[in-house]
C-alpha cells in the first residue's frame, strides 16, 4: 500500500515513515499542501495535516476530492467537534486527532483502503441495480432516473449504493454508518437521516428507500420482504 504524507512537520513525518515502513506500507511525504493533486498517481491512502504553512488542508482536501476518489485520512491537532465535522464535510473519510496511536492510525488505513476497494467492485452484486425507473451503476457511481443523470454527493452515492448491492434486505443504522463514514459519534444517526431524506428528494421517489423502523434502511426492490 502507498502512502500519501502531506505533514510540514519534519519531526512528525521522521517518525511516521518509519511506522509505516514496518506495517509493509510506502510512503511519499508533501511539506506543503499546494500541488498535491499532482501527487496522486499511485497513492492508496492520503494521510492530511490541517495545519499547512502555505494552503488550509480542509481545501487540500476538497481539491483532492474534485478530482480523486483516493482515501483520504486528515490527522491533525484540531480536535474540537466542529473541526471535525468540517473535515468529514470536506470529503474526508476519517479524521484521526493528534497524537495518535500508531495502531490504531494503522487499522483506519486499512479500514478506509478496504470500504474504497470494496465500492470499485461490490463482491457478487450486479453492476446495475434498476427500479421503479432509478438504475444505480455501482461500477462507474452514476444515477439515472427514468434515464435522466442525478447528482448525488459521494455519501449520498455510497448510501445508496450500499443499499442497492444489498438486495433488498435490511441495511443497520450501525452498519451503514460504519461503512460509509468510518466512525460513529452522537450526531450519526441524524446525519444519516438529512442524507437519506436528501436522496429521496433528489431521486422523485419517497418510498425507493424505505425505513425499517428501529433497525435502518432497505432499497423497495420488487418482492423484497
Amino acid at each position: 500500500m502507498h502512502i500519501l504524507l502531506v505533514e510540514d512537520d519534519d519531526r512528525i513525518a521522521a517518525a511516521l515513515r518509519p511506522a509505516l515502513h514496518r506495517h509493509g506500507m510506502t510512503t511519499a511525504r508533501l511539506a506543503r499542501g499546494r500541488g498535491a493533486v499532482e501527487h496522486l498517481a499511485g497513492v492508496d491512502v492520503v494521510l492530511l495535516d490541517l495545519g499547512l504553512p502555505d494552503v488550509d488542508g480542509v481545501d487540500v482536501c476538497r481539491e483532492i476530492r474534485a478530482v480523486s476518489g483516493v482515501p483520504v485520512i486528515v490527522v491533525s491537532a484540531r480536535g474540537e467537534v466542529d473541526d471535525r465535522i468540517l473535515g468529514l464535510h470536506s470529503g474526508a473519510d476519517d479524521y484521526i486527532v493528534k497524537p495518535y496511536d500508531i495502531g490504531e492510525l494503522v487499522a483506519r488505513v486499512h479500514a478506509v483502503y478496504r470500504r474504497r476497494r470494496a465500492e470499485a467492485a461490490v463482491d457478487g452484486a450486479p453492476d446495475v441495480v434498476e427500479v421503479d425507473g432509478v438504475s444505480v451503476d455501482l461500477t462507474r457511481h452514476a444515477v439515472t432516473v427514468s434515464g435522466r443523470p442525478v447528482t448525488l454527493t459521494r455519501k449520498e452515492f455510497q448510501v445508496l449504493a450500499l443499499l442497492a448491492s444489498s438486495g433488498g434486505a435490511v441495511c443497520t443504522r450501525s452498519r451503514i454508518v460504519a461503512e460509509v463514514w468510518g466512525r460513529s459519534w452522537a450526531g450519526a444517526n441524524r446525519t444519516l437521516d438529512v442524507h437519506v431524506a436528501t436522496l429521496r428528494t433528489k431521486l422523485g421517489r419517497p418510498e425507493l428507500v424505505q425505513t425499517v423502523r428501529g433497525v435502518g434502511y432497505r432499497l423497495g426492490l420488487p418482492g423484497a420482504e
